[in-house]
């Protein structure tokens, strides 16, 4: 799948909540549509991630990992 990414957040090394916090501070500011890429270390991001998406009515395009490093790419609602 090819996307085009319009924000990338680096949160390796943040713990819960705060990859959700900051991840939704800054979709505030994007268009509807908008994709955001978090990559995470924690492992409790994959829980949290894909049940903020369901409960928000964002869309989680991509939950994947390599190594110690999670990576979601997150479609804002529109």
């Amino acid at each position: 799948m090819t996307v085009a990414i319009t924000r990338s957040l680096d949160l390796k090394g943040v713990a819960c909540p705060l990859p959700i916090v900051k991840t939704a501070n800054a979709m505030k500011d994007l268009a509807p549509g908008a994709l955001v890429e978090v990559l995470a270390t924690d492992p409790g991001s994959v829980n949290d991630f894909a049940a903020w998406a369901r409960t928000t009515g964002n869309e989680l395009l991509e939950s994947s990992q390599l190594g110690n490093v999670y990576r979601f790419v997150i479609r804002k609602k529109g």
